[in-house]
């Protein structure tokens, strides 16, 4: 057993999310936890809301609100969201914490006290309507390097270089448009460049990465340049030093403080759990060694904050970059054993954009559709390692022909024929098995070892392929057995072992699947005469902050109970009732009704 940390990108509380968000962080981890915990792993899957930074002060400004008050309302959407999706957080809490204040001052300290963080002079971006900063991605402009004409103040997506907003060509504010005013700042930057030797020699041991994320992580260690780390801002963590940290104008910024949301998110969990050190077993190493493991998942815009800026300051606050120095009172802390970033979903051929209407919020399409429809789309078709698109007429099809026609068929009619000729799951018939009822059998226990090793890996897409090539087997059977010929009391033997097999394939196939969808998995666990709980469900619960902040919502729940990732022999004589529909099949009129509402 591992001591296994899912870190998942924190979702950014200007708004709720949509479906491309969900596709690139939330369904992937969600399903690799649940299979890791399925497999006997100790899991904590941990993340929050993103509530810092000037991105929230403008959008508070627009709806006439306190930032507080705008992060209060979108944390409790996404809060609600997520709990309906059935992403199974230990804890889902969020950055403007007393606890989390705490985490990323300490790592502050720290990291200055180290020789890694240090002032200087330099030219801020300053929006002239407003006065205030305007952050690095709310600046665009021509990339100097590569002459990209919509490359950001932070870095270009299109040559993958670091930047600083006045080194664009043509710069201008993504809020109107202005031309930002560029005035001298004194601020705190981290010194990415002490770190390349360390960063270098880490990435050299990473093994099975996806090959675009590693790839791009080598060649950021090219140029590193310093990163200023704090902003001209009402609005973030306080600067934890003698004449900074009264100053109600500076502040920490949101990139620095958010990708710490990790550790503090870990520590709250911990402290919660009425065991403050708990935390410790998958963070330290000095605790656990190499039993602990941590996979961190994003969409690709976010690869560079995981896989050299948020090792960097791992690496700062143990005293292990160019200047070395001493850890802090945290200790020496992991670094991350994978960075899982999936690609981008567009939706019918374009980018998501909700001021032009080409957008489904996860909210709207879960008050219209199930949540397992989405999951399996995502799991099947989504950007697990190349762009991809979302198309309602592809949804449509994979739900009815593949979620209803052949796993849903394959549920129903096995449940129906047993419940209607046995009233309950019959036994094998003395005369032994088949070679076909044993091929079947054989691949069905076969799968646990091939699905486990392939979600383990990330390779979701391929791994529930595999699932369902035990559904498309399973019907085959099925349709070769033909039980329903079996209607004599000399056939009755054989049509009690063609369903017990059945039933067998059933139970197992929806274990293999219970990872991608839980909802559905619970249903059928109890159509099968199952008892208590088979997939664990997250809760939402009201708390008051630790360090006597305001109270807000959390995502949590107990996952101990549960599927084991194994293949369960099926209790004979358990009783069986005719099932109801584990799936809904969606009419064409969903099609033209969703395009209808896109072009608004």
């Amino acid at each position: 057993m591992s001591h296994v940390l899912a870190a998942v990108a924190w979702p950014y509380a200007n708004g709720p999310r949509h479906i491309g968000h969900v596709s690139g962080f939330g369904v992937p981890s969600d399903v690799f936890s649940r299979y890791m915990r399925m497999a006997g792993h100790d899991v904590l899957m941990i993340s929050g809301t993103d509530e810092h930074g000037t991105p929230i002060q403008v959008q508070a400004d627009s709806e006439g609100l306190k930032p507080r008050e705008l992060a209060d309302r979108y944390n409790r959407v996404i809060v609600e969201d997520l709990h309906g999706l059935g992403l199974s957080y230990d804890l889902f809490t969020r950055t403007t914490t007393g606890n989390h204040y705490q985490v990323v001052q300490e790592l502050f300290e720290t990291l200055h006290r180290n020789g890694y963080i240090v002032a200087k002079t330099t030219l801020g971006a300053i929006s002239p309507s407003t006065g205030r900063t305007l952050p690095d991605r709310y600046i665009e402009g021509t990339c100097p390097i590569c002459g990209y004409d919509a490359a950001r103040g932070d870095q270009c997506d299109n040559c993958g270089n670091q930047l600083d907003p006045v080194q664009l060509l043509d710069p201008r504010s993504k809020i109107n448009g202005e031309t930002p005013n560029f005035v001298e700042t004194e601020h705190f930057f981290l010194d990415l460049p002490a770190f390349a030797e360390a960063l270098g020699k880490w990435l050299d041991t990473r093994d099975g990465w996806r090959p675009n994320v590693l790839r791009f992580s080598r060649n950021l260690l090219d140029d590193l340049q310093p990163r200023a780390i704090t902003r001209d801002l009402e609005w973030g963590v306080p600067i934890p030093l003698d004449g900074w940290r009264e100053r109600g104008d500076k502040r920490i910024y949101v990139w620095f403080d958010a990708v710490i949301g990790y550790l503090s998110a870990s520590i709250e969990w911990a402290r919660r759990s009425g065991d403050p050190d708990a935390w410790r077993r998958w963070w330290t190493a000095d605790a656990q060694g190499k039993d602990a493991r941590a996979y961190y998942f994003m969409g690709k815009d976010n690869i560079v904050f995981h896989s050299v800026i948020w090792p960097s300051l791992l690496l700062g606050y143990s005293g292990e970059g160019d200047h070395g120095g001493d850890s802090g009172r945290l200790g020496r802390l992991n670094l991350p054993t994978e960075v899982v970033s999936s690609e981008f979903l567009t939706m019918e051929g374009r980018k998501f954009s909700s001021s032009r209407q080409v957008v489904i919020y996860v909210r709207d399409f879960l008050a219209r559709y199930d949540a397992d429809a989405l999951r399996y789309f995502i799991a099947v078709a989504g950007p697990e390692s190349q762009d991809t698109d979302f198309t309602w007429a592809e949804f449509r099809r994979r739900n009815n022909d593949e979620l209803v026609n052949d796993w849903g068929n394959l549920v129903n009619r096995s449940i129906s024929m047993a419940a209607k000729n046995f009233g309950a799951i019959p036994p094998v018939d003395p005369a032994g098995l088949t070679a076909a009822d044993e091929a079947l059998l054989a691949t069905s226990r076969a799968a646990f070892g091939t699905v486990g090793a392939l979600i383990e890996r990330h390779r979701q897409k391929q791994a529930i392929g595999e699932a369902m090539r035990v559904v498309a087997e399973a019907n085959r059977y099925l349709s070769d057995q033909a039980p329903w010929k079996l209607k004599g009391e000399a056939d009755k033997p054989r049509m009690g072992t063609v369903l017990h097999v059945a039933l067998q394939v059933v139970t197992d196939a929806n274990t293999l699947l219970t990872p991608f969808l839980p909802h559905s998995a619970q249903k059928i666990h109890e159509l099968l005469g199952g008892t208590g709980v088979h997939a664990p469900m997250p809760r939402i619960v009201e708390v008051d902050d630790l360090d006597a902040g305001p109270a807000y919502p959390i995502l949590t729940g107990d996952y101990r109970d549960g599927a084991r990732w194994e293949s369960t022999p099926v209790e004979v004589g358990r009783p069986l009732a005719a099932p109801k529909p584990v799936f809904r099949k969606l009419d064409e009129s969903i099609v033209d009704e969703e395009l209808a509402r896109l072009t608004g």
